[in-house]
């Protein structure tokens, strides 16, 4: 499995980065973990043929996660010419949020019948299978509208966790527990905020997270500002970085 970060920033671009967009790439397939407002903006800086993305799994329904959404749509429509399927998937409420703003950003886009098959798909308490790929999910602790994730992918017997955006929970190391990577949200580094995490309260309970590898993204400021202080054992991600498990 191969990880490779489109995306590691805030909400508001904090530091020059990229929203959130995490390509992974299995032996046979490749996915997008979340999808930015800037997914475009990242696929053509980093060499990314936004058709050779199969399937997109979204972890929550803010903007800087899924509102690049209509952009790759309409642009897999009008200008890169795909023909190939796209599964897209998120959690409960999605497939009534992505029509919302789909008609909110370029009204009348919704109703378009595409020249490629979308298939979309709400997660549930069940795994989700697709292809070689089994997508587990756990609640997160972040206002969203609808239900905050962390997703859980195994494939090639290897297994990804991803927090998404949340503040500290139980079901953190339920989902990292036995993973060989944990992409966890780092939003600050010390600073104590609802519905986020810092860095301080990863560190304090790594013996519990259970993943060999712990990487931090989606950091503001703060963070930002203090990454020469994480010590070693921990992987701070900046865009267009590279990884395999």
């Amino acid at each position: 499995m191969k990880i490779k970060f489109l995306g590691t920033g805030d909400s508001f671009g904090h530091g020059g980065r990229l929203q959130a967009a995490i390509l992974t790439d299995t032996e046979k397939h490749r996915v997008l973990l979340d999808c930015g407002s800037t997914v475009l903006h990242s696929a053509y800086e980093f060499k990314v043929d936004p058709n050779s993305i199969e399937a997109i799994f979204i972890s929550h329904l803010h903007g800087d996660h899924f509102c690049g959404l209509p952009y790759f749509i309409l642009d897999a429509q009008l200008h890169s010419k795909r023909k190939e399927p796209l599964l897209l998937a998120g959690p409960r409420g999605f497939r009534k949020r992505l029509t919302d703003a789909m008609e909110l950003m370029f009204p009348g886009s919704s109703k378009t019948k595409q020249k490629f098959d979308i298939q979309v798909e709400e997660f549930s308490d069940e795994p989700f299978i697709w292809e070689d790929i089994t997508v587990e999910t756990a609640q997160m602790v972040h206002p969203s509208g609808d239900p905050s994730l962390a997703l859980r992918l195994a494939a090639d017997g290897k297994i990804l966790a991803y927090t998404g955006d949340t503040q500290w929970n139980e079901n953190i190391p339920e989902i990292s527990q036995g993973a060989d990577c944990l992409i966890s949200e780092a939003y600050f580094y010390s600073k104590d905020i609802k519905f986020h995490l810092n860095f301080k309260t990863i560190e304090e309970n790594r013996a519990s997270i259970g993943a060999e590898k712990i990487i931090l993204t989606h950091m503001g400021p703060e963070m930002l500002a203090n990454i020469g202080k994480v010590p070693e054992g921990f992987i701070c991600a900046y865009d267009g970085m590279e990884i395999s498990l």
